[in-house]
Protein backbone atom coordinates (compact mmCIF):
# COMPACT_ATOMS: atom_id res chain seq x y z
CA UNK A 1 0.00 0.00 0.00
CA UNK A 2 1.22 3.45 -0.83
CA UNK A 3 0.87 5.54 2.30
CA UNK A 4 1.05 9.30 1.90
CA UNK A 5 3.79 10.69 4.07
CA UNK A 6 2.40 13.30 6.44
CA UNK A 7 4.35 15.52 8.83
CA UNK A 8 2.84 13.92 11.88
CA UNK A 9 3.54 10.98 14.14
CA UNK A 10 3.00 7.63 12.52
CA UNK A 11 1.96 5.42 15.39
CA UNK A 12 1.40 1.74 14.92
CA UNK A 13 1.48 -0.18 18.15
CA UNK A 14 1.33 -3.87 18.99
CA UNK A 15 3.56 -6.33 21.00
CA UNK A 16 6.27 -8.90 20.48
CA UNK A 17 6.79 -12.35 19.21
CA UNK A 18 8.75 -15.02 20.97
CA UNK A 19 9.96 -16.66 17.75
CA UNK A 20 10.76 -15.24 14.33
CA UNK A 21 7.83 -15.02 11.95
CA UNK A 22 7.81 -14.41 8.22
CA UNK A 23 6.40 -11.61 6.11
CA UNK A 24 5.12 -12.90 2.80
CA UNK A 25 7.96 -15.02 1.34
CA UNK A 26 10.68 -13.14 3.20
CA UNK A 27 13.25 -14.58 5.56
CA UNK A 28 12.19 -14.59 9.23
CA UNK A 29 12.31 -11.29 11.11
CA UNK A 30 14.32 -11.57 14.32
CA UNK A 31 11.70 -9.88 16.47
CA UNK A 32 12.45 -7.77 19.51
CA UNK A 33 10.03 -6.28 21.99
CA UNK A 34 9.74 -2.92 23.60
CA UNK A 35 9.00 0.61 22.50
CA UNK A 36 11.04 3.08 20.44
CA UNK A 37 10.52 6.52 18.95
CA UNK A 38 12.33 8.28 16.15
CA UNK A 39 12.01 11.44 14.07
CA UNK A 40 13.43 12.94 10.94
CA UNK A 41 13.48 12.85 7.16
CA UNK A 42 10.15 13.22 5.41
CA UNK A 43 11.79 11.82 2.27
CA UNK A 44 11.88 8.36 3.85
CA UNK A 45 8.56 8.57 5.71
CA UNK A 46 6.65 6.40 3.23
CA UNK A 47 9.27 3.65 3.47
CA UNK A 48 9.47 3.89 7.26
CA UNK A 49 5.68 3.63 7.67
CA UNK A 50 5.62 0.51 5.48
CA UNK A 51 8.50 -1.02 7.44
CA UNK A 52 6.73 -0.30 10.73
CA UNK A 53 3.53 -1.89 9.47
CA UNK A 54 5.31 -4.99 8.17
CA UNK A 55 7.46 -5.32 11.30
CA UNK A 56 4.54 -5.08 13.68
CA UNK A 57 2.45 -7.57 11.72
CA UNK A 58 5.24 -10.04 12.44
CA UNK A 59 6.32 -8.82 15.86
CA UNK A 60 3.23 -7.99 17.89
CA UNK A 61 5.09 -6.99 21.09
CA UNK A 62 6.89 -4.10 19.46
CA UNK A 63 5.74 -0.49 19.44
CA UNK A 64 7.42 1.89 16.97
CA UNK A 65 6.72 5.57 16.42
CA UNK A 66 8.26 7.69 13.65
CA UNK A 67 7.55 11.41 13.29
CA UNK A 68 8.10 12.88 9.83
CA UNK A 69 9.49 16.21 11.03
CA UNK A 70 12.38 16.81 8.61
CA UNK A 71 16.04 15.89 8.89
CA UNK A 72 17.08 18.88 10.99
CA UNK A 73 14.36 18.37 13.59
CA UNK A 74 15.06 14.64 13.72
CA UNK A 75 18.74 15.17 14.45
CA UNK A 76 17.97 17.76 17.13
CA UNK A 77 15.61 15.28 18.82
CA UNK A 78 18.32 12.62 18.67
CA UNK A 79 20.91 14.96 20.22
CA UNK A 80 18.41 15.83 22.95
CA UNK A 81 17.74 12.18 23.77
CA UNK A 82 14.08 12.17 22.67
CA UNK A 83 14.72 9.92 19.67
CA UNK A 84 16.21 6.42 19.67
CA UNK A 85 17.50 7.11 16.17
CA UNK A 86 17.15 9.88 13.62
CA UNK A 87 16.43 9.81 9.91
CA UNK A 88 18.54 12.34 8.02
CA UNK A 89 19.10 13.01 4.33
CA UNK A 90 22.53 14.47 5.14
CA UNK A 91 25.34 13.45 7.48
CA UNK A 92 25.71 15.22 10.81
CA UNK A 93 27.26 18.65 10.24
CA UNK A 94 30.77 19.18 11.57
CA UNK A 95 29.45 21.77 14.04
CA UNK A 96 27.09 19.17 15.55
CA UNK A 97 29.44 16.18 15.86
CA UNK A 98 30.17 17.04 19.49
CA UNK A 99 26.42 17.02 20.28
CA UNK A 100 26.00 13.59 18.74
CA UNK A 101 29.08 12.25 20.54
CA UNK A 102 27.80 13.57 23.87
CA UNK A 103 24.40 11.99 23.21
CA UNK A 104 25.91 8.60 22.46
CA UNK A 105 28.66 8.58 25.11
CA UNK A 106 30.12 5.56 23.26
CA UNK A 107 31.78 7.76 20.66
CA UNK A 108 30.67 9.38 17.43
CA UNK A 109 27.30 8.32 16.07
CA UNK A 110 27.03 5.98 13.09
CA UNK A 111 25.41 6.84 9.75
CA UNK A 112 23.63 3.86 8.18
CA UNK A 113 22.46 4.54 4.61
CA UNK A 114 19.02 2.94 4.36
CA UNK A 115 16.90 4.69 1.74
CA UNK A 116 17.86 5.82 -1.74
CA UNK A 117 15.49 8.40 -3.16
CA UNK A 118 15.95 10.14 -6.48
CA UNK A 119 15.14 13.84 -6.15
CA UNK A 120 12.49 14.69 -8.71
CA UNK A 121 12.17 17.99 -10.49
CA UNK A 122 8.40 17.86 -10.61
CA UNK A 123 6.54 20.44 -12.65
CA UNK A 124 3.14 21.63 -13.76
CA UNK A 125 3.27 23.53 -17.04
CA UNK A 126 0.11 23.47 -19.15
CA UNK A 127 0.73 21.67 -22.44
CA UNK A 128 4.11 20.22 -21.35
CA UNK A 129 4.51 16.67 -20.09
CA UNK A 130 8.12 15.91 -21.05
CA UNK A 131 11.01 18.20 -20.18
CA UNK A 132 14.80 18.05 -20.31
CA UNK A 133 16.91 20.30 -18.10
CA UNK A 134 20.68 20.68 -17.93
CA UNK A 135 22.18 21.49 -14.50
CA UNK A 136 22.94 25.10 -15.51
CA UNK A 137 19.34 25.57 -16.65
CA UNK A 138 18.08 24.19 -13.34
CA UNK A 139 20.30 26.62 -11.42
CA UNK A 140 19.11 29.53 -13.57
CA UNK A 141 15.49 28.56 -12.93
CA UNK A 142 15.87 28.40 -9.16
CA UNK A 143 17.90 31.61 -8.89
CA UNK A 144 15.34 33.59 -10.90
CA UNK A 145 17.54 34.16 -13.94
CA UNK A 146 14.98 32.39 -16.11
CA UNK A 147 11.63 34.15 -15.86
CA UNK A 148 9.43 32.36 -18.38
CA UNK A 149 9.11 28.83 -19.70
CA UNK A 150 9.88 29.82 -23.30
CA UNK A 151 13.33 31.09 -22.30
CA UNK A 152 16.07 30.30 -24.88
CA UNK A 153 18.00 28.14 -22.41
CA UNK A 154 15.04 25.84 -21.85
CA UNK A 155 14.44 25.75 -25.63
CA UNK A 156 18.06 24.72 -26.16
CA UNK A 157 17.61 21.76 -23.81
CA UNK A 158 14.35 20.84 -25.55
CA UNK A 159 14.72 21.29 -29.33
CA UNK A 160 11.40 21.10 -31.14
CA UNK A 161 9.32 21.35 -27.97
CA UNK A 162 6.63 24.05 -27.99
CA UNK A 163 6.92 25.94 -24.72
CA UNK A 164 4.44 28.51 -23.35
CA UNK A 165 5.42 31.97 -22.11
CA UNK A 166 3.99 31.10 -18.67
CA UNK A 167 5.95 32.67 -15.80
CA UNK A 168 8.23 30.29 -13.91
CA UNK A 169 7.20 29.71 -10.31
CA UNK A 170 9.80 27.79 -8.31
CA UNK A 171 8.85 25.91 -5.15
CA UNK A 172 11.42 25.21 -2.41
CA UNK A 173 11.46 23.96 1.16
CA UNK A 174 10.86 26.47 3.95
CA UNK A 175 12.16 24.19 6.71
CA UNK A 176 15.61 22.73 7.32
CA UNK A 177 15.75 19.90 4.84
CA UNK A 178 18.19 17.23 3.76
CA UNK A 179 16.50 17.30 0.36
CA UNK A 180 17.51 20.96 0.05
CA UNK A 181 21.05 20.09 1.16
CA UNK A 182 21.39 17.41 -1.50
CA UNK A 183 19.77 19.53 -4.22
CA UNK A 184 22.06 22.50 -3.54
CA UNK A 185 25.13 20.23 -3.38
CA UNK A 186 24.17 18.90 -6.81
CA UNK A 187 23.92 22.45 -8.19
CA UNK A 188 27.22 23.49 -6.58
CA UNK A 189 28.97 20.49 -8.15
CA UNK A 190 27.42 20.61 -11.63
CA UNK A 191 26.41 24.22 -12.35
CA UNK A 192 29.23 26.38 -11.01
CA UNK A 193 28.71 29.09 -13.66
CA UNK A 194 25.07 29.58 -12.64
CA UNK A 195 25.09 28.68 -8.95
CA UNK A 196 27.26 30.92 -6.77
CA UNK A 197 25.24 30.28 -3.61
CA UNK A 198 26.19 28.02 -0.70
CA UNK A 199 24.84 24.52 -0.29
CA UNK A 200 23.12 23.50 2.91
CA UNK A 201 19.86 22.44 4.51
CA UNK A 202 18.41 26.00 4.42
CA UNK A 203 17.30 27.29 1.02
CA UNK A 204 19.77 30.06 0.03
CA UNK A 205 18.24 31.76 -3.03
CA UNK A 206 15.88 34.74 -2.93
CA UNK A 207 12.39 34.57 -4.41
CA UNK A 208 10.32 31.52 -5.15
CA UNK A 209 7.56 30.00 -3.04
CA UNK A 210 8.55 28.39 0.26
CA UNK A 211 6.61 25.42 1.66
CA UNK A 212 7.22 23.42 4.80
CA UNK A 213 7.63 19.68 4.27
CA UNK A 214 7.52 17.50 1.18
CA UNK A 215 3.74 17.17 1.17
CA UNK A 216 3.20 20.92 0.94
CA UNK A 217 5.89 21.29 -1.71
CA UNK A 218 4.27 18.73 -3.95
CA UNK A 219 0.78 20.15 -3.32
CA UNK A 220 1.98 23.61 -4.37
CA UNK A 221 3.54 22.21 -7.55
CA UNK A 222 0.37 20.31 -8.37
CA UNK A 223 -1.89 23.33 -7.97
CA UNK A 224 0.25 26.03 -9.66
CA UNK A 225 0.59 26.43 -13.42
CA UNK A 226 4.19 27.21 -14.28
CA UNK A 227 5.51 25.59 -11.11
CA UNK A 228 8.63 23.50 -10.70
CA UNK A 229 10.07 22.21 -7.45
CA UNK A 230 12.42 19.61 -6.03
CA UNK A 231 10.92 16.78 -4.02
CA UNK A 232 11.73 13.16 -3.26
CA UNK A 233 10.58 11.05 -6.19
CA UNK A 234 8.00 8.93 -4.34
CA UNK A 235 5.95 12.08 -3.66
CA UNK A 236 5.94 13.07 -7.33
CA UNK A 237 4.95 9.55 -8.29
CA UNK A 238 2.14 9.43 -5.74
CA UNK A 239 0.68 12.63 -7.22
CA UNK A 240 1.31 11.51 -10.82
CA UNK A 241 3.31 14.65 -11.54
CA UNK A 242 5.60 14.80 -14.59
CA UNK A 243 9.30 14.96 -13.77
CA UNK A 244 12.16 16.41 -15.80
CA UNK A 245 14.99 14.43 -17.34
CA UNK A 246 18.20 15.74 -15.79
CA UNK A 247 21.43 16.31 -17.71
CA UNK A 248 24.39 14.29 -16.46
CA UNK A 249 28.14 14.71 -16.90
CA UNK A 250 28.12 12.34 -19.88
CA UNK A 251 25.94 14.83 -21.76
CA UNK A 252 22.82 12.67 -21.59
CA UNK A 253 19.42 13.61 -20.20
CA UNK A 254 18.64 10.75 -17.85
CA UNK A 255 15.04 9.91 -16.98
CA UNK A 256 14.15 9.46 -13.34
CA UNK A 257 14.19 5.72 -12.72
CA UNK A 258 15.23 3.67 -9.71
CA UNK A 259 17.91 1.91 -11.76
CA UNK A 260 19.40 5.21 -12.98
CA UNK A 261 19.52 6.59 -9.41
CA UNK A 262 21.11 3.40 -8.09
CA UNK A 263 23.91 3.78 -10.65
CA UNK A 264 24.82 7.15 -9.14
CA UNK A 265 24.83 5.71 -5.61
CA UNK A 266 26.91 2.73 -6.73
CA UNK A 267 29.58 5.23 -7.83
CA UNK A 268 29.68 6.87 -4.38
CA UNK A 269 32.63 6.47 -2.03
CA UNK A 270 32.39 5.71 1.70
CA UNK A 271 34.05 8.53 3.62
CA UNK A 272 33.26 7.35 7.15
CA UNK A 273 35.53 4.99 9.06
CA UNK A 274 34.70 1.50 10.26
CA UNK A 275 30.95 1.04 10.53
CA UNK A 276 30.23 4.73 9.98
CA UNK A 277 29.00 4.56 6.39
CA UNK A 278 28.84 8.19 5.29
CA UNK A 279 28.80 8.44 1.51
CA UNK A 280 30.28 11.00 -0.86
CA UNK A 281 28.06 11.10 -3.92
CA UNK A 282 29.66 11.79 -7.28
CA UNK A 283 27.18 14.14 -8.95
CA UNK A 284 29.51 14.35 -11.94
CA UNK A 285 29.70 10.64 -12.69
CA UNK A 286 30.34 9.98 -16.38
CA UNK A 287 27.97 7.01 -16.42
CA UNK A 288 25.69 7.90 -19.33
CA UNK A 289 22.76 5.98 -17.81
CA UNK A 290 23.01 7.58 -14.35
CA UNK A 291 20.37 9.94 -12.97
CA UNK A 292 22.64 12.32 -11.02
CA UNK A 293 20.17 14.03 -8.69
CA UNK A 294 19.75 11.68 -5.74
CA UNK A 295 19.71 11.66 -1.98
CA UNK A 296 20.58 8.96 0.51
CA UNK A 297 18.76 8.91 3.83
CA UNK A 298 20.76 7.74 6.83
CA UNK A 299 19.50 6.27 10.06
CA UNK A 300 21.72 7.91 12.68
CA UNK A 301 22.31 5.67 15.71
CA UNK A 302 24.69 5.27 18.61
CA UNK A 303 27.28 2.54 18.16
CA UNK A 304 26.63 1.17 21.67
CA UNK A 305 23.68 1.20 24.04
CA UNK A 306 21.19 1.05 21.15
CA UNK A 307 17.92 -0.69 22.14
CA UNK A 308 17.52 -4.22 20.78
CA UNK A 309 14.33 -3.14 19.03
CA UNK A 310 16.25 -0.49 17.03
CA UNK A 311 18.80 -3.11 15.97
CA UNK A 312 16.08 -5.58 15.01
CA UNK A 313 13.96 -3.05 13.13
CA UNK A 314 16.88 -1.62 11.17
CA UNK A 315 18.05 -5.14 10.40
CA UNK A 316 14.69 -5.81 8.79
CA UNK A 317 14.78 -2.49 6.91
CA UNK A 318 18.18 -3.33 5.41
CA UNK A 319 17.21 -6.90 4.54
CA UNK A 320 16.21 -7.93 1.00
CA UNK A 321 12.58 -8.03 2.16
CA UNK A 322 12.77 -4.53 3.65
CA UNK A 323 14.49 -3.07 0.61
CA UNK A 324 11.96 -4.76 -1.67
CA UNK A 325 9.13 -3.16 0.31
CA UNK A 326 10.75 0.26 -0.17
CA UNK A 327 11.31 -0.38 -3.87
CA UNK A 328 7.60 -1.10 -4.37
CA UNK A 329 6.92 2.39 -2.99
CA UNK A 330 9.15 4.16 -5.51
CA UNK A 331 12.54 4.12 -3.80
CA UNK A 332 15.72 2.61 -5.24
CA UNK A 333 17.21 -0.41 -3.45
CA UNK A 334 20.61 -0.27 -1.80
CA UNK A 335 23.30 -1.74 -4.06
CA UNK A 336 24.16 -5.23 -2.76
CA UNK A 337 27.73 -4.38 -1.76
CA UNK A 338 26.55 -1.38 0.25
CA UNK A 339 23.65 -3.35 1.76
CA UNK A 340 26.14 -5.95 3.01
CA UNK A 341 28.15 -3.20 4.73
CA UNK A 342 24.99 -1.76 6.32
CA UNK A 343 23.93 -5.20 7.58
CA UNK A 344 27.35 -5.77 9.14
CA UNK A 345 27.22 -2.36 10.84
CA UNK A 346 23.77 -3.11 12.28
CA UNK A 347 25.00 -6.48 13.57
CA UNK A 348 27.76 -4.63 15.43
CA UNK A 349 25.38 -2.41 17.41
Amino acid sequence: MKIRALALVLLLAAGACEAPRTYDDAAPIACAEGSITAQGSSAQATAISAWIKNYQVNCPKASLVYASTGSGAGLRAFYGGTGDFAGSDSPIAAADVAKATARCASGPALHLPMVIGPIALAFTVAGVDDLRLAPGTIAALFTGKIKNWDDPRIKKDNPGLILPSTPVRTIHRADSSGTTDNFTKFLAATAKADWALPSGSAWPAPGGIAQRGSNRVVAAIESTDGAIGYVEASYARFHNLPTARVGNAAGQFAPLTDEAAARTVAAATITGSGNDLQLQLDYTTKDAAAYPLVLVTYEVVCRAGTPDLVKSFLGYAASPAGQDAATRLGYAPLPNTLRDRVTAAIDSL
